[in-house]
């Protein structure tokens, strides 16, 4: 570990297609004093010979890591596109590190490029980072009107997002295709979703897009229609999963479990709720845990974690939640279990239909305090040649914080 008093061993300099020439004086600097580079090809590409160790980046990019950590105390150079810490290796890297062993000198990002070259303002636009990550997060924002600057890999994944975003209903949105922003390979094209993209697509890339199309788009309020889920009639169905999320109150960075979660809606409409949310489904179904995963990739938060196995029996080592719901599998053991395991402040909802699993959450209620309530719900449908309402089944939801 690097002495609190010395100076930082790691430099990640911002790193862009003009190469030395949109370097900052003090990104020059780091530069002539470091005793070793690394960076990945097409960063090493546009480096001019200096008195220095140079080190490709491997792939995976994880393997580079004991590589820069073997050099620790040296003077070292790690070269980043744009800003390391936006969208950027920097953050990956700097989990491995104390603060004092490491500065950045971020140079502009490809958002701040791309806005640049449109003349979009960057704080209306939505920026996504997709270059390693499944293209289906960018669903939810598929919103007309909208837009959006994404990162991406490669043209391959050009061709998959515009081709994704057709298929969903938005093949009028205009994409601007960036290559190479900054460099003398710079170049913009436009397309729209619903046309072929073209096949000679430079690496870097980006796609600034303009949202437009029929849709549909996902509502940003909770209770999705029960038609973006896939399931086989174990759903908590939209009102009342509106009215569930609002008593399990999703705040920023929270963690939920979700016992018994059938099509994953719930946990799905938790993560929706803000993107640092977390959630864990507990599903002793196969059949259901596998709808679950597609929903939540579907619907662009595959990062919903999903074990399969009957609670509280699969309780035992995961993280402890913010907040608990549970919507299927309401036993007495399980109510004790959560008892005992979670801390104070947790937040737990409950619904039951049936009426041995009413009278467990009345019971409960009576010893534990909370909020007890019961929704009856109806729908307009045909009698005969008239109209009458038509009663679904009551559900009893109790709140309490532990």
């Amino acid at each position: 570990m690097a002495d609190v008093n010395n100076a930082p061993w790691l430099t990640f300099v911002g790193w862009g297609e003009s190469g030395t020439s949109g370097l900052t004086a003090a990104s020059q600097t780091a530069l002539e004093q470091a005793s070793t580079v690394f960076g990945a090809r097409r960063h090493l590409d546009l480096l001019p010979d200096i008195n220095a160790d140079v080190i490709e980046w491997p792939v995976p990019f994880s393997d580079g890591i004991p590589l820069l950590l073997a050099k620790r105390g040296q003077r070292v150079v790690m070269l980043v596109s744009g800003d390391p810490f936006w969208f950027g290796a920097g953050t990956s890297v700097s989990k491995h590190l104390q603060p004092n062993e490491w500065t950045a000198i971020p140079s502009q990002s490809t958002f701040s490029l791309a806005a640049s070259a449109l003349g979009w303002p960057l704080e209306r636009a939505t920026c996504l980072g997709l270059h390693a990550a499944p293209l289906n997060r960018i669903r939810p924002y598929l919103q007309p009107c909208q837009k959006l600057i994404v990162l991406l890999r490669d043209g391959a994944a050009v061709r998959e997002l515009a081709g994704l975003i057709a298929g969903l209903g938005f093949a009028e949105s205009t994409l601007h295709l960036l290559e190479a922003l900054g460099g003398e390979r710079q170049r913009i094209r436009v397309f729209s979703a619903g046309e072929q993209p073209p096949d000679d697509i430079n690496h870097p890339v980006a796609v600034a897009i303009d949202v437009a199309g029929s849709g549909p788009a996902m509502p940003r309020t909770p209770g999705l229609p029960d038609s973006f889920f896939e399931h086989d009639g174990q759903i908590t169905k939209q009102t009342v999963r509106a009215l569930t999320l609002s008593a399990l109150s999703p705040m920023p960075g929270e963690l939920l479990w979700d016992i018994g979660t059938g099509s994953g809606s719930i946990a799905i409409e938790w993560l929706l709720a803000h993107p640092q949310n977390r959630a864990i489904s507990f599903e002793a179904s196969t059949d259901r845990a596998a709808t679950a995963r597609r929903n939540a990739l579907n619907l662009g938060v595959d990062w919903l974690d999903i074990v399969e196995g009957r609670a509280p029996d699969v309780l035992g080592d995961q993280p402890l939640p913010d907040a608990v719901f549970i919507g299927g599998g309401l036993t007495e053991p399980l109510l004790e279990t959560l008892w005992q395991r979670l801390p104070e402040g947790t937040r737990l909802v409950a619904n039951a239909v049936t009426l041995e699993s009413e009278a467990l959450l009345v019971q409960w209620q009576g010893n534990k305090g909370g909020e007890l309530q019961r929704v009856a719900l109806s729908s307009a449908g045909a009698i005969g040649s008239r109209r009458g309402w038509k009663s679904h089944y009551p559900i009893v939801q109790w709140r309490v914080t532990l």
